[in-house]
C-alpha cells in the first residue's frame, strides 16, 4: 500500500506561509547550492539536500492539495513538481477554462476519498500530501503514515501553520530522517499508531 508522506517547508515556529500566503525566506535553500534539482536545474541546493530530494521526488505518485494551494499555484500550470497525479480536495470543481488536456488532474469533494484515490493511483509510489488544512485533517483522521518538514531557519511568529487547524494531541515516533543542508534542516516523523 502506498505511504502517505505530509510534507511541507516550515519555519522554525511551524508555519508554511505568512497570513497573506507569503514564503519569505522559507524557500531560500533551494537557490542556495551547486547541485541542479528540478526541470532543468531550476533549483540549485546544497547536495547534502539533493541527495535526500531527489530520493523522495523519485518516490514520488501522486500529490494531493487543497483547492488554495491549487489557486494560488495555478495547479503548476499542470506539471506537477514530482509524481504523475494530483488530487486535489475541493468542494468547488475544476475550473472550465483551466488545462482541459490535464486528465491527470483529479478533483474530489473529502480528504479521506483524496487519500483513497491518491493511494490507487500511487500503485508502488508514495503518496506527497501538502501540509496546511488538508494535510491536517488527514493527520487528525490518521490518514498520515510520515510527517516530513524541511525546516527553514525562519522565524514567521504567526501566519499558515503546518498542521492547519488540526489540534488533537498526537504523539510521533523518533526522527528517522535528520539531514542537515544549507540554511535547512530535513526532517521526517512516522506517525504513532495506537
Amino acid at each position: 500500500m502506498s505511504p502517505v508522506l505530509m510534507h511541507a517547508v516550515v519555519s522554525v515556529d511551524g508555519y508554511i506561509a505568512d497570513a497573506e500566503d507569503g514564503v519569505g525566506p522559507l524557500f531560500d535553500w533551494y537557490g542556495n547550492g551547486d547541485t541542479p534539482l528540478g526541470d532543468a536545474g531550476r533549483f540549485r541546493i546544497s547536495k547534502a539536500s539533493a541527495d535526500y530530494t531527489r530520493p523522495l521526488w523519485d518516490s514520488l505518485g501522486v500529490t494531493v492539495m487543497g483547492r488554495h494551494l491549487f489557486d494560488l499555484t495555478d495547479g503548476w500550470d499542470a506539471k506537477p513538481p514530482a509524481g504523475e497525479h494530483v488530487v486535489v480536495v475541493s468542494h468547488r470543481p475544476r475550473p472550465e477554462s483551466w488545462h482541459p488536456e490535464a486528465s491527470h488532474y483529479h478533483f474530489v469533494d473529502d480528504v479521506a476519498e483524496g487519500i483513497a484515490r491518491a493511494k490507487d493511483l500511487a500503485g508502488d509510489r508514495s503518496v506527497a500530501l501538502t501540509a496546511g488544512d488538508v494535510g491536517g485533517q488527514a493527520f487528525a483522521l490518521g490518514l498520515v503514515d510520515v510527517v516530513a518538514m524541511d525546516v527553514a531557519p525562519v522565524f514567521f511568529g504567526s501566519g499558515k501553520r503546518f498542521f492547519g487547524s488540526a489540534d488533537a494531541q498526537q504523539l510521533l515516533e523518533d526522527p528517522h530522517v535528520v539531514i542537515q543542508g544549507d540554511r535547512v534542516l530535513h526532517l521526517q516523523y512516522r506517525t504513532r499508531r495506537p
